[in-house]
């Protein structure tokens, strides 16, 4: 048997992928986290199947059942929220896995920052504006971060940030962040993306703290900030599609 790391995407059933809706339907059991995926999500899962949600199941609940399944000779999809890659708690559930002789595969989702950005129809790199982006968390209560991995050594980058798990903690990310990016720099909360009551909160470092209290949003939200993030209409096309530019596929440069 297999067990099948999947990818839901950020709350939309649609943003599953082909392969991902696929492989629910085949397998006799389903284990998804509740509290971030929709049920919804999970029913394509076949007539019959063994659809559990894990919010309230600790790891070793979650690998017992695994295990049993084992013993079925029995595929196991588990659906954990956006991409696996992300914050999915996927290592070690893994690590038991391999202790265990155990197959698994990873199947991609769409992450929460790519579809907060779809939603806003923009482009996150924008030429000589902004190239790159940081995918990080703050502490809080969970698993402590990396001596290096600090808010204040990303801001010193510039770059675009896309924090998760840190709408409690919004008072001090301004706090951090404002000396390198200035108050007026744009920010975007994104709540519940891909879900019915999805919600994008506006504002600028100097006023997205009280914006975001206001709707008493704790939990479920993507915080993204950088120029980006405004409205950027004064910059140069990119060098991709500039008859100027000399590409493998479009070897004859235009003169002038």
């Amino acid at each position: 048997m297999t067990v099948y790391f999947i990818g839901a995407g950020p709350g939309d059933p649609e943003l599953l992928t082909k392969k991902a809706e696929r492989i629910i339907g085949e397998c006799p059991v389903c284990l998804y986290a509740g509290s971030l995926v929709p049920a919804e999500v999970v029913a394509c899962a076949p007539e019959g199947a063994r659809v559990m949600d894990t919010a309230a199941m600790t790891l070793d609940d979650t690998h017992a059942e695994i295990v049993a399944a084992h013993a079925r000779g029995e595929d196991v999809a588990r659906v954990h929220s956006g991409d696996p890659s992300l914050y999915g708690a996927i290592a070690e559930q893994i690590r038991r896995l391999r202790a265990d002789g155990i197959g698994y595969e990873i199947i991609p989702g769409v992450p929460a920052y790519a579809a907060a950005a779809a939603a806003l129809g923009q482009e996150l790199t924008v030429p000589e504006v902004a190239q790159s982006i940081i995918l990080t968390r703050v502490s809080m209560k969970s698993t402590s971060m990396p001596e290096h991995e600090t808010l204040e050594n990303f801001a010193r980058t510039g770059a675009t940030l896309a924090i998760h798990l840190g709408v409690r903690n919004l008072r001090e990310i301004v706090r951090v962040l404002s000396p390198h990016y200035g108050t007026e720099c744009p920010v975007v909360v994104a709540y519940r993306v891909g879900w019915p009551d999805q919600m994008f909160i506006r504002g600028t470092l100097a006023d997205i703290h009280g914006k975001v209290r206001d709707e008493k949003i704790t939990r479920m939200a993507l915080i993204m900030v950088g120029p980006v993030l405004g409205e950027v209409r004064d910059f140069k096309d990119s060098a991709l599609y500039d008859p100027k530019m000399p590409h493998v596929l479009r070897p004859n440069v235009a003169k002038g």
